[in-house]
């Protein structure tokens, strides 16, 4: 496909208000996933804040990256492994809590599930700590108890005058050693020198060999615009400021009206055609699957037609050496189960709802079974595909119907 990973921000564009995943954006991500396409959450959140969602989305199956603390760290998801750092040196924590102090904000930092503060009683560090399902550790003398190089520290008050004041000041203070921006109009943050999203999407882009023409980014705030802008689609939300929505090269619908799902299905699904569909990744992301068990292979897809092969040895025959007709069937439902995903409209999923074979002749220990899908009725609630299986010398093994039940997204 044209584009090889799609950059979500989190909390205002991800998430509905709710802060949750409507099952029509889960069900479209998860889908694109499979089309080959690798997803990463780009969010001001602590990793550990991220991972819930990155477990729902089943980031660590498709190779998805987590980039966390507005640039600070992203890990990859499939093994847990940091692939890009930069923290912020110890020495200069003291300073942050003085000038904290000064102005009587309340500070806080991360570590692992943790948030540290020198407020636990501050509504906003309460807030934040429930959002990411994170404890708090309240720490009186807070630069002395941080002997670690936090990623990112937060300055916290509902004086958006003082902290918009401190900002200005830290911009040219701070200037080539630490960065400082406000993301919420009671937060002040503060993280390594050059670290945002953009610049650390870029690191990543460069490791897998990514262009900006070959990614998609969605954001709805003012940490978003860079990134927004590296893309070669850039997306805001419908919430979004104008200001941001300026930056953009499309707008979609609002994150409570399914705006992600809306035109990430305008953008990767509208139109696949057989040379997109990723027959290799497919096979690779089905390794830990019953595919892989069974060791089946897709070898061909069309809109008319998919061809998988299975080998007949010890996960597939039965005692006496010859294949198993259940192995057969589930050969028969992981070709039809690709051919309607392939076929079915951007905002519609399909189930497997019926399968039923005729077994005319044998297999055995050694050879390899070539399945042969194709569509014999394309409804709007249903799509019947007929299957059937040769053996490496085109005899005919089985001859299976498959009827899958088409459904909308809700």
């Amino acid at each position: 496909m044209k584009y090889k990973m799609l950059v979500l921000d989190v909390d205002g564009t991800l998430l509905n208000d709710e802060k949750e995943i409507s099952k029509r954006t889960l069900n479209t991500l998860l889908k694109v996933q499979q089309m080959g396409v690798r997803i990463m959450l780009a969010s001001g959140r602590p990793t550990y804040g991220l991972l819930p969602l990155a477990k729902k989305l089943e980031l660590g199956t498709y190779n998805g990256y987590i980039l966390s603390y507005n640039g600070g760290q992203v890990i990859n998801a499939s093994n847990g492994e940091v692939v890009f750092e930069r923290r912020i040196n110890p020495e200069h924590i003291t300073y942050l809590e003085k000038k904290a102090e000064k102005n009587g904000f309340s500070i806080l930092t991360y570590n692992g599930d943790t948030v540290v503060t020198n407020n636990p009683n501050d509504p906003h560090v309460q807030a934040e700590a429930a959002l990411n399902g994170m404890k708090v550790e309240h720490q009186e003398f807070f630069s002395a108890a941080i002997d670690y190089p936090p990623c990112k520290c937060m300055l916290v008050s509902d004086d958006e005058e003082a902290l918009v004041g401190l900002e200005n000041h830290w911009k040219r203070r701070l200037n080539g050693v630490l960065d400082v921006f406000r993301s919420e109009p009671y937060f002040l943050e503060v993280v390594g020198s050059r670290v945002d999203k953009a610049n650390t999407l870029g690191v990543i882009m460069e490791m897998e060999g990514i262009k900006t023409d070959e990614i998609v980014v969605f954001g709805d705030g003012v940490a978003d615009v860079t990134m927004l802008q590296l893309a070669d689609l850039g997306i805001a939300m419908g919430n979004a400021p104008d200001s941001v929505k300026r930056c953009a090269d499309y707008v979609t619908l609002s994150n409570n009206e399914d705006g992600v799902a809306v035109a990430v299905e305008n953008a990767f699904l509208a139109e696949v055609r057989e040379s997109e569909i990723p027959l290799d990744a497919l096979n690779a992301q089905a390794q830990t699957t019953l595919m892989g068990n069974l060791g089946i292979q897709y070898t061909y897809a069309s809109h008319e037609r998919i061809e998988a092969t299975m080998p007949v040895d010890h996960r597939t025959r039965q005692p006496f050496g010859i294949l198993h007709g259940g192995a057969t069937l589930a050969l028969a439902e992981t070709v039809a189960g690709l051919g309607s995903m392939v076929i079915c409209n951007p905002d519609e999923f399909v189930v497997g709802m019926q399968v039923s074979g005729n077994h005319i002749s044998s297999a055995h220990e050694g050879d390899t079974v070539r399945a042969v899908a194709t569509i014999v009725h394309k409804g709007r609630s249903s799509h019947v595909w007929n299957v059937d299986v040769f053996t490496s010398t085109e005899k005919l093994v089985s001859s299976i119907r498959v009827m899958n039940s088409v459904m909308k997204r809700k």
